[in-house]
């Protein structure tokens, strides 16, 4: 019998992936978060965590340090984005390159050289962690707002636009009403680039701050570092409801952008 070759096989490799690096590394965190050191059924870990005030406070100050770096990614982005899209310079591609070729360094030399060059100019860890942690975040992440609020900004409809201009509406109107509602969808994958990496970031914070600010992504590291499994893969799997979570809110807003790109092919 001839072997037929269909499309379907294509999708092989995907799943073998999935399965590999996904689904059992999955399995085995959520493994070791529900048990205990002899590998029997417990929820020590569970107890541990909502028991424990200091690591209450390191999922606290790590939601606030996400919060906060998405807020200011967007404040600054969002202008950069909407000046480079409105452009008709045909560089402007060329200027979005630029914000993210830093990209293209390795994360742990880039963060080094943030580092070296906050202290030059006044700003270590040790006096100000909480500054140079913030400045670290919002410079590695900010490219992560400005390119798909770029994309977006680039499917603007213009005809609406000049509809608000006719119908009287001044700049501020029309922007709110009308390029705001247009970008939300951009808005929530910006924030969705940077929320949940901002939390689980343990380079950042550990070499700007000297150790001083310890988030979510640090705690874990730190719990598998001295072979604290159980503990620590209970800690992944909240992060991952977060994820979870995260995602279920922001559905709403990629469904409705999809079904608005299917309503004009």
């Amino acid at each position: 019998m001839r072997f037929r070759f269909q499309r379907k096989y294509l999708c092989i490799p995907y799943f073998l992936f999935l399965i590999l690096f996904v689904i059992i590394p999955i399995f085995f965190i959520v493994f070791y978060a529900f048990t205990d050191g002899s590998g029997q059924f417990s929820f020590d870990s569970v107890v541990e965590f909502f028991t424990t005030t200091n690591k209450i406070n390191v999922l606290i100050q790590s939601l606030l340090f996400s919060t906060l770096n998405t807020i200011i990614c967007l404040l600054l982005g969002y202008p950069v984005a909407y000046i480079l899209a409105s452009s008709k310079l045909k560089s402007s591609y060329v200027i979005v390159l630029l914000f993210v070729m830093p990209m293209w360094i390795n994360f742990v030399l880039r963060t080094g050289a943030t580092r070296d060059v906050l202290t030059w100019i006044g700003i270590n860890g040790g006096t100000n962690p909480y500054l140079a942690t913030m400045i670290g975040l919002v410079y590695n992440y900010l490219p992560f707002v400005i390119l798909p609020l770029y994309t977006t900004m680039l499917k603007l409809d213009k005809s609406q636009i000049e509809a608000a201009i006719d119908l009287g509406c001044n700049r501020v109107q029309v922007f709110t009403k009308s390029i705001v509602p247009q970008t939300i969808p951009g808005v929530v994958a910006a924030a969705q680039m940077v929320f949940m990496p901002t939390m689980s970031s343990y380079v950042i914070p550990e070499t700007l701050s000297e150790g001083k600010i310890v988030l979510f992504g640090n705690s874990i590291y730190l719990g598998f570092a001295n072979n604290q499994w159980n503990s620590s893969s209970f800690m992944a799997v909240i992060m991952l409801l977060i994820i979870g979570i995260t995602m279920l809110i922001t559905r709403n807003f990629t469904e409705k952008d999809n079904s608005k790109e299917e309503t004009k092919w």
